[in-house]
């Protein structure tokens, strides 16, 4: 392990890194939302599926 080429680096890239304007990180917070939504009515989907199914038994 190499720490001076790894220190480089990382400031590298955190010199190339930008802070995104308002527009941008509202973008990425909606299709982060929208994500977590999907995931959880997934669940939510085959949580109702196993629960009328018979022979299951809910959680």
């Amino acid at each position: 392990m190499n720490v001076p080429y790894d220190l480089t680096s990382y400031v590298r890239v955190l010199k190339l890194a930008s802070t995104p304007d308002w527009e941008e990180f509202s973008q990425i917070a909606k299709i982060a939302g929208a994500g977590i939504l999907l995931v959880g009515l997934i669940g939510f989907i085959i949580f109702a599926l196993m629960t009328f199914v018979p022979g299951s038994k809910p959680v």
